[in-house]
């Protein structure tokens, strides 16, 4: 049976499928913001801060690139994601309980797990991808390490979701860049 956090995770699989295959940057980027806030709930309830904090991050920044990419924009990102990473490596966070009033934040006293630095590296890459590049199948390519970093945090962490999410992410990815080399042979 199906926990909560993997219905978000199965619903996030199956738009960012769909942004995958979307024909322009744009509509990508809309698209893949709505999967990527559903993959942020997914890891907030799995207690995956690291996941939650970067796809929550990844959400916001999609939709400011569907106005703005320049470096002004594409340096906050990654300063975000840097601040972020020291934040959770020098204050592991433990878990996040949201409620109507408000968020407690429950910190360890364990040190952070190594894998929120794959996290933070896979979340740049994508920022850098998704601010500065427009064209698809450009943007495709540049996501394979990211889409595979993202697959190693998923296995982590224990993500069912997210561990099938990435693999059927690079598998998309895959498929149309073939799909699209086989379209210009013809």
């Amino acid at each position: 049976m199906f926990s909560v956090a993997e219905v978000f995770g199965v619903i996030a699989l199956i738009l960012n499928f769909i942004a995958y295959r979307q024909g322009t940057a744009n509509r990508y980027r809309i698209v893949s913001a709505i999967a990527l806030g559903s993959l942020s709930i997914h890891f907030f309830m799995l207690d995956a801060i690291a996941g939650g904090i970067v796809t929550g991050i990844a959400v916001l920044r999609n939709f400011i690139a569907l106005r703005w990419q320049g470096p002004l924009v594409l340096w906050g990102f990654v300063a975000l994601n840097i601040v972020f990473l020291i934040i959770e490596w020098q204050f592991p966070i433990a878990a996040l309980d949201f409620s109507l009033s408000g968020v407690a934040i429950a910190f360890s006293d364990q040190p952070s797990h190594w894998s929120i630095w794959i996290a933070y590296a896979s979340s740049i890459i994508f920022t850098v991808g998704s601010i500065k590049l427009n064209d698809p199948a450009l943007i495709r390519r540049w996501f394979l390490l990211a889409e595979f970093l993202g697959l190693v945090y998923a296995i982590i962490v224990g993500s069912v979701s997210g561990t099938v999410f990435n693999i059927v992410n690079l598998s998309s990815i895959i498929l149309k860049l073939l799909q699209d080399r086989k379209a210009q042979h013809l």
